[in-house]
C-alpha cells in the first residue's frame, strides 16, 4: 500500500507492506511470508532482529537514547570507534568519525580530502553509486534517475570505465582511459582523490580488477592522491571477508562504511589514515545525530558477531549455495535468459540477457513479480536494471536459502 502523504518520487520495488521479520524471513500486513534476498539492500548481513542486536538496543535505550557527540562525548561512540579501528584490516593508525549514513560518510570524505590535499577534483567510475545527496550524485556513474532534473552538481568530478571481469572492461582499457583523461581533461596534479567500490553494488555486483586496483594504489602514492574505498555495501562480511578491499591486495587511505555496520539502525562512518582525518579545524566534522548512542550499541553488538571465523563460514556457505545452484541451472539450460553470475563471495548477481546478449530488463521485471507472488523478495540492479542482486542475510539458515533458490529456479523457468 502507498499513502498519498509520501512523495511519488520515491520508487517502490515491491508493492507490499511489511510488518515484521526474523533473520531471512519477513511477513506483510496480510500475514504472507517472504524469504528476503534483499536484506534492506545490504543492511541486514546479520538478518532481521538479531537477538544480540535487539538486546543491545533495548539495554542502551534504558541508559541514553541520544547525545550529540560534539556537545559531550558518550561511551557508545568512544567504544565503537575503538572497536572499528581494530576491525579495519590495515597496517596504519586508524582514525575516524561516525555519520548517519553512507552518503553522509562520502560527503565528509570529500571535505577531508579537500582539506588534506588543497585540491578539489575527484575521479569516480562508470556505474558507481555513492548516494543521493547533492555532492554524491555527481560521483554516481549513472544519470537516470539520480541526476535527472537536478541541474549543475558540485564538482569537479570525472569518470573512468570500471574494469572488471564481470563487465568485460579490461585493466588496460581503464588505464588507457585514465591516460587520456589526464592528457585531455584535467591535470593530474589537481586531483584530490579517486573513489571506488571494490565491488560495485548498484551496477550489478561487479568486482574491481585486481591488477587495476594495484596500479591505482601506486599512482595515488606517486602523486599524493587520496584513495577512497566505498565499502558501504561490500563491507562487514558481504564477500566473506571483513572488507572487500582485502582481496585486491591494497590498503585505501579512507574507507566509507554504512549499511550493515549498525545491524539495521542508521549509522555510517569515515575511517582511515589519522593524518587525513585530523587535518580540518575543530568543528569541521561532526553532526547532531552522527554516532547516536543506540545505533552505536547496535553496531558494537554487530561487531561481536562478526568474527573472522563467522564471516568466512557464512560467506563460504552462501557462496557455495549460490554458485553450485547457478552452475546447475547453466548446465541444464534452465532459461534462455540466464546470463552471467557476477560478483565475489556471497555478494552475487545473476544477469538476465536476451539471445543477442542485450539486457533482458523486461524479463527481470517479470521475475520480480513472479518471485514475490511465490514468496521471495529480490532486488534489481545494473545499468539496464537486468541483474538480480542477491543480498540474503549471511546468517540465513541453509534450508531457507535452499527454499529461496528453489523459488528463484521455478520462476526463472517461467520467464517468457
Amino acid at each position: 500500500m502507498r499513502s498519498e502523504t509520501i512523495s511519488q518520487s520515491i520508487n517502490i520495488v515491491h508493492p507490499v507492506t511489511l510488518s515484521h521479520g526474523k533473520n531471512a524471513e519477513v511477513w506483510d500486513t496480510d500475514g504472507k511470508r517472504y524469504i528476503d534476498f534483499v536484506g534492506g539492500i545490504g543492511v541486514l548481513n546479520l538478518g532481521h532482529c538479531h537477538p544480540r542486536i535487539v538486546d543491545a538496543i533495548r539495554e542502551q535505550a534504558t541508559r541514553l537514547t541520544h547525545y550529540a557527540f560534539n556537545a559531550a562525548p558518550h561511551t557508545p561512540y568512544l567504544a565503537l570507534m575503538d572497536r572499528l579501528s581494530a576491525f579495519i584490516p590495515v597496517d596504519y593508525p586508524v582514525s575516524g568519525m561516525l555519520t548517519n549514513s553512507g552518503a553522509e560518510a562520502a560527503e565528509n570524505a570529500l571535505k577531508i580530502v579537500r582539506g588534506a590535499t588543497g585540491r578539489t577534483a575527484v575521479i569516480a567510475f562508470d556505474g558507481a553509486f555513492h548516494g543521493r545527496t547533492l555532492a554524491t550524485l555527481n560521483l554516481n556513474g549513472k544519470v537516470a534517475p539520480y541526476k535527472q532534473k537536478i541541474g549543475v552538481l558540485p564538482g569537479p568530478v570525472y569518470h573512468l570505465p570500471f574494469p572488471s571481469q564481470d563487465n568485460g572492461v579490461t585493466c588496460a582499457q581503464a588505464l588507457n582511459a585514465m591516460e587520456r583523461l589526464f592528457s585531455v581533461e584535467i591535470d593530474i596534479e589537481d586531483v584530490a582523490c579517486f573513489i571506488v567500490e571494490p565491488v560495485q553494488g548498484e551496477a550489478g555486483f561487479l568486482a574491481l580488477d585486481i591488477e587495476f586496483a594495484q596500479a591505482l594504489r601506486r599512482l595515488c602514492d606517486e602523486k599524493g592522491i587520496v584513495l577512497i574505498a566505498d565499502e558501504i555495501q561490500s563491507g562487514f562480511g558481504r564477500t566473506g571477508q571483513r572488507f572487500a578491499f582485502s582481496r585486491l591486495g591494497i590498503e585505501p587511505d579512507l574507507i566509507l562504511l554504512g549499511k550493515s555496520i549498525g545491524g539495521g539502525l542508521p549509522l555510517g562512518a569515515v575511517v582511515g589514515r589519522k593524518t587525513l582525518l585530523d587535518n580540518l579545524p575543530k568543528g569541521g566534522l561532526g553532526g547532531t545525530y552522527s554516532g547516536n548512542p543506540v545505533a552505536c550499541a547496535a553496531a558494537l553488538a554487530t561487531l561481536d558477531e562478526m568474527t573472522d571465523a563467522h564471516l568466512q563460514m557464512w560467506g563460504a556457505q552462501q557462496e557455495e549455495a549460490i554458485v553450485s545452484r547457478y552452475q546447475a541451472w547453466r548446465d541444464r539450460k534452465l532459461s534462455p535468459y540466464l546470463g552471467r553470475l557476477t560478483g565475489v563471495g556471497a555478494m552475487r548477481g545473476i544477469e538476465l540477457v536476451n539471445a543477442d546478449g542485450t539486457p533482458a530488463a523486461a524479463q527481470l521485471t517479470q521475475l520480480l513479480a513472479l518471485a514475490r507472488e511465490a514468496g521471495l523478495l529480490l532486488m534489481p540492479s545494473g545499468k539496464s536494471r537486468h541483474i538480480i542482486r542477491l543480498l540474503a542475510p549471511l546468517t540465513i539458515e541453509p534450508a531457507v536459502m535452499g527454499e529461496g533458490l528453489d523459488i528463484l529456479e521455478a520462476c526463472l523457468k517461467k520467464l517468457v
